[in-house]
């Protein structure tokens, strides 16, 4: 039934394929690692620069060297093929030189949140069974005080300036430290491995996300899915892989999925160069989109409307910045907002993917969809084409395609999907079915065959473009010893998309404050997350004992 549909669909979707876009993914090497291609541009572009960090510019060489140094320093502290490592740092060329040493003795990367408070690290250092970990010299004093409550057995710290050159390209947002007072120096004296063969298909990464019941859960994903989503988010730019080595403007927060596709592994697997920033500074993006003749890059939409906000933005040259993508969260991408930045710079202003965590993200074409805004005037938001093999239908209920126009359920089967979630088997069964992700988004398929996005799972909140589970929130409210039961759900809110607003229910003969509680939540969970807090003497419940969201939306909306 799925086949027969899709069959009809590619028929389709061949007819309005963008004729700038091709259709087939060419690998320039046979190595399906994302080792194999660090090694691979080490040799043939050895003195081209991997990373930019603040002026201080890392070669393929270097990066090469550095990342086997680390792998050696893992070594010597007794990892071996399959271990959880855990990199707990902010945007910094540490973090890409720790991913890659990780993946260089086949072990297993676990990207941590930087924005994690007590309660969320403990979680996930115990449930990846990370027993070595590298942090940040701010983050230290937390690691400590939550170390006997993990399995860590090393902690080794850097500080973001560990590798920040004397004069830097454009003002860092960070103090310099001293080296002596971090394990860098010393990581870096360490022999350097010997090159392994590593596995393609084993597992690589643990990329956490959220979800509608408990805890994130960890995404297992291997370096085969990480190179098919880099090398087909090339396509997705119009460009063979390796043909034209990108710049990219890396600002995304690298531990994040998005950011490590764009800021990582893309400019990776094409020999390019990341322009790499701490965090988004519109005056230093500026400078250095115009400065290192910056090629690729993904922000939100209020980030390029704060660059044409600049003064003086109108005489900067950013016409190299010819693959600007935008993700739409609180401001939406509109013909007067493209129409601007065309008029400013010359380039067209498109939406980014469609994608998420178990996909590896990017998984859709908007390139060539942008005549007439034919991609901003349909319904929101536009998507695209699926990426050069991946498939992407539209469900009922019961599994059925529905016909085109209307709206279901998204289905992916892609070379990049997850092979299921860390340690929870009856969650991967639930999402993996028949080789398809069921994603729990709403969308249609127009007469293109293109996706278009209608709505996330509705318990979803998106703050300023970070996803807040619900489910998280709630599980970590109840930690507190006055909260017998808790619900969040989404407030909109005019500067962030969206807000999360908790309801809960104290135990008998408890009492404390809504301000009170905020504080307490602003102690314990990432400020993201942190939630508005409202107490009630009893939730809604139903007659079977859930609790009545729909209750509490409509009661959300109404505080101020």
């Amino acid at each position: 039934m799925l086949e027969a549909a899709l069959a009809d669909l590619r028929a389709i979707q061949d007819a309005a394929w963008p004729p700038q876009v091709p259709k087939t993914v060419d690998y320039p090497i046979e190595d399906r690692t994302v080792v194999g291609y660090l090694r691979h541009w080490a040799t043939r572009r050895p003195d081209t620069v991997a990373i930019d960090f603040y002026g201080r510019r890392i070669t393929y060489a270097e990066f090469d060297d550095l990342s086997d140094r680390f792998a050696g320093w893992l070594l010597e502290q007794g990892a071996t093929a399959g271990d959880r490592v855990g990199v707990h740092l902010a945007n910094c060329p540490q973090f890409h030189i720790a991913m890659l040493g990780i993946l260089k003795i086949g072990g297993v990367h676990v990207p941590i949140n930087p924005l994690f408070r007590e309660h969320e690290l403990i979680y996930e250092l115990n449930d990846a069974g990370v027993e070595i970990l590298l942090t940040q010299d701010t983050f230290a004093p937390m690691v400590e005080s939550v170390r006997r409550d993990t399995p860590l057995r090393h902690v080794a710290v850097t500080s973001l300036s560990d590798l920040l050159p004397p004069g830097p390209s454009v003002a860092p947002p960070f103090p310099v430290a001293d080296p002596a007072t971090t394990d860098w120096a010393e990581i870096m004296d360490s022999p350097r491995a010997e090159p392994v063969a590593t596995d393609p298909d084993a597992l690589a990464v643990l990329n956490y996300t959220g979800g509608t019941t408990g805890m994130p859960k960890g995404c297992e994903h291997t370096q085969w899915h990480m190179v098919y989503t880099a090398a087909t988010a090339t396509v997705a730019g119009g460009r063979r892989v390796g043909e034209t080595p990108p710049v990219v403007l890396g600002f995304l927060p690298i531990f994040w999925i998005a950011g490590e596709d764009f800021g990582i592994l893309y400019p990776l697997l094409n020999g390019g160069t990341v322009v790499l920033l701490t965090r988004w500074d519109p005056e230093a993006a500026v400078t250095l989109i115009e400065r290192c003749r910056v090629t690729s890059m993904v922000g939100t939409v209020d980030n390029y409307v704060e660059l044409m906000d600049l003064s003086g933005f109108a005489d900067r040259d950013l016409s190299t910045l010819d693959n600007a993508m935008a993700v739409s969260f609180v401001l939406k991408l509109d013909p007067a907002i493209r129409a601007r930045w065309r008029d400013a710079t010359g380039q067209v202003l498109r939406e980014a993917s469609y994608g998420m965590t178990e996909t590896h993200t990017a998984d859709t074409i908007t390139l060539g969809f942008h005549t007439g805004d034919f991609d901003l005037l349909s319904e929101p938001v536009f998507c695209g084409l699926p990426v050069p093999g991946t498939d992407i239908l539209v469900v009922d209920e019961a599994g059925v395609p529905v016909p085109m126009g209307e709206s279901g359920e998204i289905i992916v089967r892609s070379p990049s999907l997850l092979t299921g979630y860390y340690g929870k088997p009856e969650a991967t069964a639930e999402a993996l079915r028949g080789g398809w992700l069921w994603t729990g988004d709403i969308g249609k398929l127009d007469d293109r065959g293109a996706l278009h996005y209608l709505a996330r799972n509705k318990e979803m909140i998106k703050t300023n473009g970070m996803s807040v589970f619900p489910s998280e929130v709630e599980a970590l409210l109840l930690l507190h010893p006055a909260i017998q039961c808790a619900a969040v759900v989404p407030k909109p809110d005019s500067a962030r998309g969206q807000v999360p607003f908790a309801f809960v229910q104290l135990l008998p003969d408890h009492n404390v404050s809504s301000d009170e509680l905020r504080e307490w939540a602003a102690q314990n969970m990432a400020g993201y997350k942190v939630p508005t807090v409202e107490v009630l003497d009893t939730l809604p419940m139903t007659a079977t004992g859930k609790v009545r969201k729909a209750d509490l939306f409509t009661l959300a909306e109404e505080y101020k």
